[in-house]
């Protein structure tokens, strides 16, 4: 494909077909994408990191997701709800530290008593910033209003994965029932579009069951839904979850962590101006792998500061990194680490997706 990969890059438009050649290009191959990816990066977005100051603030989940360590059937997990005011306090050191945004992240509830709960935190963490930290919530599927009240709180960004874009194997890593249906996935990220979102969504790469043609479909579907922010990373294993069991279909590790970089470095070329997370799931692979990822198209990257007592029941795949650090250590890490990248770390800037602002002025 060398001799032609070049012609295919300068395309204005990439096909599926053409997608599918460039997830499954040799070594020399994929440096050109990643090359191509990287420069489109600078161009659109810049070479600047945005920090989110990832809080996750409960692994008390009612979903029974096959692939997910914090599914609700799995009774190995010790579950925990950090109070308010832990929250609050590792709100006030990401604000400190000139994060400019942060997550706040949990397992997957839906009540009104956790709708307020989460509600008057977001009032709470615009109170305490001056209104100076931006607001990234990845708490699943909810009804409109919920979403809409959470809007009117302070959150301006949702992140709701879609995991798998193909209904068959969507329902091969979740139970087909009506806690799990794929087309209520879609309407949500519709509700959260039509809301006012910066909306993200994203998907595993290296599932059981999945092909090249899956995963180019994903890309498609990204792109076809308008999406402002992605945030993807390779499938882990987890020993206590029913897709654990498939693990002798899995392609070597190694090889899903070059496939996640390729996935990100094409949605990089086919959405120039989007925000693209560097996955922690990559660290969890490769020492420097969110860096890697940096490197080929991502500009956000999520320091952990939720209180280290509790990030190692947060642990949604085996191995996940940093369970053992505190936010400080996080931090003086992150900085070093993404030196190394010749990027720069947008300190005090929200890094606001450029695609929904261009989104939205069209509208």
């Amino acid at each position: 494909m060398s001799n032609s990969i070049d012609e295919i890059l300068k395309q204005p438009k990439l096909s599926k077909q053409d997608l599918i050649n460039l997830l499954q290009t040799d070594k020399i191959d994929r440096n050109k994408i990643f090359t191509h990816a990287a420069k489109i990066k600078a161009d659109y977005v810049g070479k600047k990191v945005y920090y989110r100051g990832l809080i996750e603030m409960s692994n008390i989940c009612s979903k029974n997701c096959y692939y997910c360590g914090i599914r609700i059937d799995n009774k190995n997990t010790e579950r925990y709800d950090i109070s308010d005011s832990d929250i609050l306090d590792a709100v006030k050191f990401a604000h400190e530290n000139k994060y400019a945004s942060v997550v706040l992240q949990a397992g997957e509830i839906s009540s009104p008593k956790f709708t307020k709960r989460v509600s008057n935190l977001l009032k709470e963490i615009k109170g305490i910033s001056n209104n100076e930290l931006g607001i990234t919530i990845s708490l699943g599927e909810q009804p409109d209003e919920v979403y809409q009240e959470w809007f009117d709180s302070g959150a301006h960004r949702y992140l709701l994965r879609i995991e798998s874009s193909n209904p068959d194997l969507y329902y091969k890593i979740h139970p087909k029932n009506e806690k799990h249906d794929f087309e209520t996935r879609l309407d949500c990220l519709r509700s959260l579009q039509k809301t006012g979102y910066q909306t993200g969504t994203g998907v595993m790469i290296g599932l059981p069951f999945q092909t090249y043609d899956d995963l180019a479909s994903d890309l498609i579907f990204m792109k076809d839904f308008d999406i402002d922010m992605c945030g993807m990373g390779p499938y882990l294993k987890h020993i206590d979850t029913p897709l654990y069991e498939h693990k002798d279909l899995l392609m070597p590790i190694d090889d899903r962590f070059t496939l996640t970089l390729k996935m990100i470095a094409l949605l990089r070329i086919i959405m120039k101006d989007i925000n693209i997370a560097a996955a922690t799931a990559l660290q969890a692979i490769d020492p420097i792998g969110r860096e890697k990822a940096i490197k080929v198209g991502a500009n956000i990257i999520m320091p952990n500061v939720t209180p280290g007592m509790y990030r190692d029941s947060y642990k949604l795949y085996e191995n996940k990194p940093c369970t053992d650090e505190e936010a400080t250590d996080c931090t003086n890490c992150m900085e070093m680490r993404i030196g190394i990248t010749g990027d720069d770390i947008g300190y005090g800037e929200w890094g606001d997706s450029k695609h929904f602002a261009k989104r939205t002025s069209q509208s």
